[in-house]
C-alpha cells in the first residue's frame, strides 16, 4: 500500500464519515435554533407593528442574548471565552469548574472500580454471594440517581462529611455496577479445559486466579472501565445539583438555569461531553499499553 493510498483510505474510512455526521448535526442544530428562537422575534415585531424579513429573522435568531436554543457558533464563542480568555483560577473559567467536577469524578471512579472488582471476585468464588448479592447489585441500579443523590448528600452531611467525598460517593454508586458485572463475566471467561488443566496441575485457588482468571478478565475490566468513567462523570455532576454547589459543571448548569443563561447551560453540557470523551480516551490508552505488555494484541 502506497502512502497516498493510506492517506486516502484514512480519509474515506475515518474523516469523511465523521465529517458528514458532524455536518448533518450542525445543519439540524441551526435549523432548530431558527425554528425555536423565531417566535420571540416575531412577537417583538408584531408588538412594534413592523414586518421582519426572513433574512433579518434568521440573523436575529442567531444573535439572541438568551435564546431558547443557542446556535452552534454562540456555544463555540462562549466555550472559547470561558476556556482561553479566562484564567483557569477564575470562577468564570470553564476549566476551573471542569477541574472541580473532574476531582469528584476520578475519586468516585477509583472507589467504584475497586468496589466493583472486589464484589466480582467475591461473587465468582462464592456460590452463596453469587445467588444473594448479584440480584441486589442489579436492583441497586433501578433506583433513579436523581432520587437517591439528595439522600446520600443529607446523610453524609449529617455525620460531618461534606465537600468532595459526597459527590464522589454518588459517582461510586453509578460506576461500580459496570465494573462488577464486567469483571464477573471476565473472571468466568476462561475455557473449561483450561480450568481442568489447572486442577490437574494441582494449582491453588490463588494460582488459578492470578495466572488464569485475572489475565482473562483484563479486557473485560477495561471495557467496563470505559463505561464506568463516563457514568462517573454523570454522577459527579448530579451530585453537585442538590448541594447548591458554587463550583463544578453542575453548578454552571444550575446557575444557567436560574438566570435563563441557555448559552452557559449548553457550554457546560458540551464541556462535560468533551471531558467524558477525554476520560474514555485516557482509559483506552492505558488499556492498550497494559494489554500490549501482557502480550495481548490489539
Amino acid at each position: 500500500m502506497t502512502e497516498r493510498q493510506g492517506v486516502s483510505g484514512f480519509f474515506l474510512d475515518r474523516v469523511l464519515p465523521v465529517g458528514v455526521v458532524v455536518l448533518v448535526i450542525l445543519m439540524l442544530w441551526y435549523g432548530f435554533a431558527v425554528l425555536l428562537n423565531s417566535k420571540f422575534e416575531l412577537d417583538q415585531a408584531a408588538r412594534a407593528g413592523t414586518e421582519i424579513s426572513t433574512r433579518d429573522l434568521v440573523a436575529k435568531t442567531m444573535a439572541q442574548e438568551r435564546p431558547v436554543l443557542p446556535a452552534p457558533h454562540q456555544v463555540a464563542t462562549e466555550l472559547w471565552d470561558t476556556t482561553v480568555n479566562k484564567k483557569i483560577t477564575s470562577k468564570r473559567s470553564l476549566v476551573y469548574h471542569g477541574w472541580v467536577t473532574l476531582s469528584s469524578t476520578l475519586l468516585g471512579f477509583l472507589m467504584g472500580t475497586l468496589l466493583g472488582i472486589g464484589l466480582a471476585v467475591a461473587i465468582v468464588h462464592s456460590r452463596v454471594l453469587d445467588k444473594s448479592l448479584m440480584p441486589w447489585i442489579i436492583t441497586s441500579q433501578t433506583v433513579p440517581i436523581l432520587a437517591i443523590a439528595p439522600m446520600i448528600i443529607v446523610v453524609l452531611n449529617a455525620i460531618g462529611i461534606s465537600g468532595l467525598l459526597p459527590k464522589a460517593m454518588i459517582s461510586t454508586y453509578l460506576s461500580f455496577f459496570p465494573v462488577a458485572v464486567g469483571m464477573v463475566k471476565g473472571l468466568r471467561s476462561p475455557d473449561t479445559m483450561h480450568m481442568d488443566l489447572m486442577r490437574t496441575y494441582n494449582a491453588t485457588q490463588a494460582q488459578v486466579f492470578f495466572k488464569l482468571r485475572w489475565p482473562s478478565a483484563v479486557p473485560f475490566l477495561f471495557t467496563s472501565m470505559k463505561i464506568a468513567v463516563a457514568i462517573s462523570l454523570v454522577g459527579a455532576i448530579v451530585g453537585e445539583l442538590p448541594t447548591g454547589a458554587v463550583a463544578g459543571l453542575g453548578a454552571r448548569l444550575l446557575t444557567g438555569s436560574y438566570y435563563g443563561q441557555t448559552i452557559q447551560i449548553w457550554t457546560a453540557l458540551i464541556g462535560a461531553a468533551v471531558l467524558a470523551a477525554i476520560l474514555v480516551w485516557a482509559v483506552d490508552i492505558v488499556s492498550r499499553i497494559v494489554m500490549r505488555n501482557m502480550g495481548m494484541a490489539r
